[in-house]
């Protein structure tokens, strides 16, 4: 399996990398959060830009971008915007999703992308390509908040993400019972040894999948999201907490 080379974080190898959310709606709160972030031992920070409320303004959207880029410094950046049918805080049209996205991955003010699965096959291969011909990485992402999929299912949208030339596969679901993580654990396995030639990123979300974001690496998955202030999925863990077993686990293995 080949890793993804992020600034100085190689994902792919050794313990999961952590990847933290900033959820602030203003400026002042993005550059304060992002200030705080600066302190925390993570690896990657992650812009959830759905949160900010001005989000369709792209000078601003910038402008925040910038700002974050250069307190944040070395740390690599994940830009998102999370749809409202998969969980996100805003709703735009598929239009300027993609020309948001495009807009940041020309910017050169951040290291990845987060492209969603289902906003067409078309579509989604060309944000990746040209991600890619701005040395802007790929993780292509899928959430049900609903169930969890059949094991083959989750399988098959993992490859998915592959065919579509994604640089990292992410998927997360949500169970109802405890078989529903042990599905999704028994996927990532599979996936992992059979199928995957790139970093995926598994997470069975809640309560109950909470395993499934301290023991990737026993099962395959790459990275995993912590929580500093505020969750922006049910779930994730404080990220002392997280690092403390996840360099367990990997001393452990």
């Amino acid at each position: 399996m080949k890793t993804v080379m992020v600034k100085n974080v190689v994902i792919g190898e050794g313990a999961p990398k952590i990847i933290v959310p900033m959820v602030g709606k203003t400026f002042s709160e993005l550059c304060e959060e992002a200030k705080q972030l600066n302190q925390i031992d993570l690896d990657l920070v992650e812009w959830r830009v759905d949160f900010f409320e001005d989000v369709e303004d792209l000078v601003k959207v910038q402008a925040v971008a910038k700002e974050i880029r250069q307190i944040l410094n070395e740390k690599p950046i994940l830009f998102t915007f999370r749809t409202k049918k998969e969980g996100g805080e805003h709703e735009v049209s598929a239009e300027y999703y993609f020309t948001l996205n495009q807009t940041m991955m020309a910017s050169g003010l951040v290291d990845l992308t987060d492209i969603e699965l289902f906003m067409g096959d078309e579509e989604v291969l060309a944000a990746v390509n040209y991600a890619h011909q701005h040395h802007v990485k790929v993780v292509m992402c899928n959430h049900d908040f609903d169930q969890t999929p059949a094991k083959d299912e989750i399988i098959a949208r993992l490859q998915k993400m592959q065919h579509l030339n994604a640089d990292i596969c992410k998927i997360a679901v949500m169970p109802q019972s405890a078989k529903d993580v042990i599905t999704l654990l028994d996927a990532t396995t599979t996936m992992s040894e059979e199928y995957a030639d790139r970093p995926i990123v598994t997470m069975s979300m809640g309560g109950l999948g909470v395993v499934s974001r301290v023991a990737g690496e026993i099962f395959g998955s790459a990275m995993t999201f912590g929580a500093a202030k505020k969750a922006s999925a049910p779930g994730q863990v404080p990220v002392a907490e997280l690092r403390s077993v996840l360099d367990l686990m990997h001393k452990s293995k």
